[in-house]
């Protein structure tokens, strides 16, 4: 696939952003936080993730070692993005939050992290 740019934002439109990726993959996790909000993710490094609004909107949340950072809007409480643990110079973006995206045909790659120390 291409690499094609995506507009995504929350459900109530405060955070907004744009992000560059040719979807090479999709990941799910088993952590305690990811298997609650069900999310499917790609992962796209900072140089290609571009927040166009609501910085003041967004909420972060940490647990366990406190170094991945979970994003939610304040006000309708969706889950947009993170920035990862391992690799902290990406973001997990949630897919459901991109227009007009269809992840039909893309591997899904079920990642572990309940068991990361």
């Amino acid at each position: 696939m291409m690499e094609k740019e995506y507009l995504g934002s929350c459900h109530c439109g405060e955070i907004q952003f744009k992000i560059k990726s040719d979807f090479p993959e999709l990941t799910t996790c088993d952590c305690s936080i990811c298997l609650r909000k069900n999310a499917l993710m790609v992962k796209v490094h900072e140089s290609n993730f571009t927040l166009l609004k609501g910085e003041e909107s967004l909420s972060e949340y940490q647990f366990h070692t406190n170094t991945a950072r979970h994003f939610f809007c304040n006000k309708c409480g969706v889950y947009p993005f993170h920035r990862k643990r391992v690799t902290p110079d990406n973001l997990g973006i949630n897919v459901f939050c991109l227009e007009g995206f269809d992840p039909t045909g893309i591997p899904v790659r079920a990642t572990v992290g309940a068991g990361m120390k």
